[in-house]
């Protein structure tokens, strides 16, 4: 991905990765999936994603957009094609720890307090209750929810369980984040907020790679470093577009022309 320099900024602005600047995390090579049912969910997907890279999946219901991140975290297998992840399977990457997950729902415990919901991973791991507890101050600090430690998640607003959930899943350090639609159920204000959140969360966090899926348009453009649009089912991909504008991202992006124009490009892609 090429960068505009006219499009750089400030000096302190963050120039996004490009394909030049980190090393292979996934790559996809004619992947397929068909399901015992005879379902065809992906065909011929071909997509190597790099490290730093925050990379946005948009499409239809039904596309394969989650089907990929089954196969990613290992969870399902392809039928036709290859997956690495890190350099080997997807089941050995697993094995690692160093890919986490979050999902729509935000999966939390409802007897557990947020800072053991939090510690879980750890725990599972066989940590240390001293490195447990200092990590889940590290995450909580890190999604503003450091004073709710000991609260349960019935407690919380629909916004700040899913900050919870973020912060579990980045107790474990991943090198690789997956969200699939983590901010579909939650108002537009709060979707925004948390939008801002998880971008100053990866800037803090530059190894961290972010596959994100949405079926948000505006949202994609917003938060990615590129676009990745795929068709109705079977799920291939139409269009990958890359988003040139530098990071730090504030609000003032979401109202200009640039914004406006890239969001057209992305509407159009998916229509065709």
């Amino acid at each position: 991905m090429s960068i505009d320099s006219s499009l750089i900024g400030t000096p302190s602005s963050t120039p996004i990765p490009t394909p030049q600047s980190g090393k292979s995390f996934v790559r996809m090579e004619n992947l397929s999936k068909t399901y015992p049912n005879g379902t065809v969910a992906l065909l011929d997907v071909n997509l190597t994603i790099r490290e730093g890279e925050f990379l946005c999946f948009v499409g239809p219901s039904g596309c394969g957009k989650s089907t990929i991140f089954k196969m990613i975290t290992g969870l399902s297998g392809p039928s036709k094609g290859t997956l690495d992840v890190f350099g080997t399977t997807p089941k050995e990457a697993r094995k690692q720890s160093d890919i986490a997950f979050v999902f729509q729902d935000h999966t939390l415990l409802p007897w557990s307090t947020v800072e053991a919901n939090v510690r879980l991973p750890l725990e599972l791991r066989g940590v240390d209750k001293k490195t447990q507890k200092a990590e889940a101050e590290r995450v909580l600090e890190l999604v503003g929810l450091k004073d709710y430690m000991k609260v349960l998640p019935r407690q919380l607003s629909g916004g700040m369980k899913m900050r919870v959930s973020i912060a579990r899943a980045l107790i474990s350090r991943p090198k690789l984040l997956l969200m699939d639609e983590p901010f579909g159920a939650l108002d537009e204000i709060t979707r925004q907020t948390l939008q801002m959140e998880l971008l100053n969360i990866w800037q803090q966090n530059k190894e961290m790679t972010v596959l994100f899926v949405t079926h948000n348009v505006f949202e994609s453009v917003f938060l990615s470093t590129s676009v990745v649009v795929m068709t109705p089912r079977p799920g291939k991909i139409s269009a990958t577009i890359d988003i040139p504008v530098p990071y730090p991202r504030d609000e003032s992006f979401r109202t200009n022309a640039q914004f406006g124009e890239l969001v057209r490009e992305v509407s159009a892609a998916l229509e065709h």
